[in-house]
């Protein structure tokens, strides 16, 4: 079967296949974070984002090459050591290890490949040495700059020009500029700060040299896909290109995906701000699960408002798949009833795969894919509480494979990853700890019930129930017997 995946290219500004360079086989490379403090929920959606690509390439049958850098060594990282009073190396291997404890925690995968900036000075240095031959780059006073103006493609990921770049940007006024918006590719030594050895003197290399760099030396002059967030598209990303395209003479990345912003009423999360949430402070209050799927719950091109609100909704949503897949585990081993599942739930369940791939491959819809999800959560409980005791085969096997594509399928956005069961009673046990009743008097109540319901005296029978939903307890009939949850 032909694949056919369609990535939005912050390049071209459409959608377009997936094709790789080499057959079967798919080569990423996604920048990674600045190791100077601990991460927030921007952070974690990047990893979340290429963590689901990565997951959902592998399904499709690709072999995936992953790189993501560390850049550990910047001017944020040497401002936040000196605040400190410890050396730069020594601040930037605490917040990666801290960063690996974030991302452990999210159940993120790890990258094949995880290059640091200090590791590969050789790297960088011959890159830049490239760019002087070809007249792109220029030393002066000890640091190299590129020359903007001599790279005819300047702009094409951003679309922006030139001029425009230089009303709107932020430039770093230097006299050993030959044009303002020049770019540094190495950094003369400065008092106290980390430095290297190059051609040019002592020194540290600028920020943009890292990535075009390492990502040469791992997946060569010219790969698949470059990832990262949207406000890396300029200067970043677009001095990558500069750099990359010019020294090599040949495209760099074939697509660019860019995520969008979390932002906090309206308002771009960021530590320049102060307006950011840690990964830890919402792991303390909510699983790595629910953060996932309000994650998922817009596509990963879009902006994402963080709110407490959408947390909880991904957090009912979570149950109620956990809720589902428990009620499947607990259906009879065999049966030799008459099937009672109708066609159309019964289309539903078996194209469930189909139409999530769908979903999956038109530029990695997670929204879309999610409420596929939860529809086949509402059908497949539908056909569980309406099976007899004595199910037809048929039946049960149909509901037993629709447990678990649906597992499989929210797999490969990280979601549950537990066993049913023993979420649901982690889940029952939680309730309790905030209602009024025990479990056995529940379960006491609710043998009541059903001695009334036996009895066909439905007056008792309602009045039980009703009695439990004063004390916020809601029931379930199924073909196994009564459940019960706290009613939201």
């Amino acid at each position: 079967m032909v694949i056919k995946i369609k990535i939005y290219n912050t390049l071209t500004r459409k959608k377009e296949l997936l094709q790789p360079m080499e057959e079967g086989r798919i080569k990423l490379y996604v920048c990674g974070i600045t190791s100077y403090d601990y991460c927030h929920i921007g952070h974690a959606r990047s990893a979340l984002v290429f963590d689901m690509v990565v997951r959902y390439l592998r399904y499709r049958g690709y072999k995936v090459t992953f790189v993501r850098n560390f850049t550990d060594i910047d001017d944020k990282i040497i401002a936040r050591a000196v605040e400190q009073g410890v050396g730069s190396q020594e601040l930037a291997e605490r917040f990666i290890a801290e960063f690996y404890t974030d991302m452990d925690a999210l159940g993120v995968l790890r990258p094949d490949i995880e290059p640091k900036a200090t590791e590969h000075i050789d790297e960088m240095i011959e890159l830049v040495q490239e760019l002087i031959d070809c007249g792109l780059a220029y030393p002066s006073g000890g640091d190299v700059y590129y020359r903007v103006g001599k790279f005819a493609g300047y702009g094409m990921l951003s679309g922006r020009s030139l001029d425009d770049m230089q009303a709107g940007a932020r430039i770093e006024v230097s006299e050993k500029k030959e044009y303002p918006m020049d770019f540094v590719l190495w950094k003369g030594a400065k008092p106290g700060e980390p430095k290297w050895q190059s051609p040019w003197g002592e020194g540290r290399p600028g920020w943009h040299i890292e990535c075009s760099a390492m990502s040469r030396k791992y997946l060569g002059e010219n790969f698949d896909i470059h990832g990262g967030g949207k406000d890396l598209i300029f200067p970043h990303h677009e001095n990558e290109i500069a750099q990359s395209v010019g020294a090599n003479k040949k495209p760099f990345a074939n697509l660019w995906m860019h995520h969008g912003f979390v932002t906090i009423k309206d308002e771009k999360m960021s530590k320049s701000l102060g307006n950011f949430l840690t990964i830890r402070d919402v792991l303390r209050d909510y699983p790595a699960e629910v953060l996932r799927l309000f994650l998922f719950s817009t596509q990963y091109r879009n902006p994402l408002d963080f709110t407490e609100a959408a947390l909880q909704d991904a957090q009912v949503g979570l149950d109620r798949m956990y809720d589902c897949l428990a009620g499947i585990a607990g259906l009879p081993g065999t049966g030799n009833g008459q099937p009672v599942i109708g066609t159309k739930d019964r289309q539903k369940i078996e194209s469930l795969r189909q139409r999530f791939e769908s979903a999956m491959d038109n530029d990695f819809n997670t929204a879309q894919a999610l409420g596929l999800l939860f529809d086949a959560v509402k059908v497949l409980n539908k056909v569980t509480r309406m099976l007899p005791p004595q199910a037809a085969p048929d039946d049960l096997q149909l509901v037993r494979q629709g447990g678990a594509d649906l597992r499989e399928l929210a797999g490969l956005l990280g979601v549950l990853q537990q066993d049913s069961e023993q979420y649901m009673q982690r889940k029952k046990q939680q309730l309790l700890d905030v209602i009024d009743l025990s479990a056995d008097e529940i379960d006491a109540l609710i043998a009541r019930r059903n001695s009334a319901r036996d009895r066909k005296d439905w007056a008792a029978s309602d009045a039980v129930r009703d009695e439990l939903l004063a004390h916020k307890i809601e029931l379930h009939d199924g073909p196994d017997g009564t459940t019960w949850d706290v009613k939201s």
